[in-house]
């Protein structure tokens, strides 16, 4: 087990490498590729609500997704996580500028004094954040779990879509029986339907 989480950190700091190694004008045309396959993807563009999440360190950048999402009238909703307690909320955002406030992840989420709270059931697509990926699904997140304990709340049916540098796809994704993996994952490449 031990052995498992020291690969998984070996792998993160070996992707951070890499990605803080690309210029920023190699980062933003990477992103806007990736951003154009998610704007062609048919199971994003047939759905109404779509979970999104505010890149952390080392993930694709979001900014402009969730800008676009709210441009062409999808029902943005974004994950608030609560420190301690591992719990995840997903809440209605209309406003980028006004409805987000800091979260214990060191990211912004929604301020649950200005957002509705959305049943987890409602949500069509989720787009899913990560590290590192294999072309199985398999994912490395932050580490902290958020994600491997809010995956499996959502419906069988929700595609659970990751967004990824083609540099944060590795060979293989060492897992543990809490790892969730996700179905589809664009890059700025190409899309990767789970083996």
């Amino acid at each position: 087990m031990d052995e498992i989480k020291a690969v998984k950190e070996q792998i993160r700091k070996d992707v951070a490498k890499v990605i803080n190694g690309f210029t920023e004008k190699q980062r933003l045309a990477k992103t806007g590729q990736i951003e154009k396959k998610l704007f062609d993807f048919a199971n994003f563009l047939e759905s109404r609500i779509v979970l999104l999440y505010v890149e952390g360190e080392n993930e694709v950048r979001t900014r402009n997704i969730l800008k676009r999402s709210l441009n062409i009238n999808k029902i943005l909703v974004l994950p608030a996580f609560e420190s301690g307690r591992f719990k995840t909320a997903i809440f209605k955002v209309d406003h980028l500028e006004k409805d987000l406030q800091p979260g214990p992840r060191g990211m912004a989420q929604p301020n649950p004094d200005r957002c509705k709270l959305i049943p987890v059931q409602k949500v069509d697509i989720a787009i899913i954040p990560g590290l590192a990926f294999d072309e199985k699904g398999g994912r490395i997140g932050s580490g902290k779990g958020y994600y491997d304990r809010f995956i499996p709340e959502l419906p069988p049916t929700t595609r659970k879509v990751a967004l990824a540098f083609e540099e944060q796809i590795i060979p293989q994704v060492p897992t543990e029986s809490h790892d969730k993996h996700v179905d589809i994952i664009i890059t700025d490449k190409r899309i990767i339907y789970k083996i």
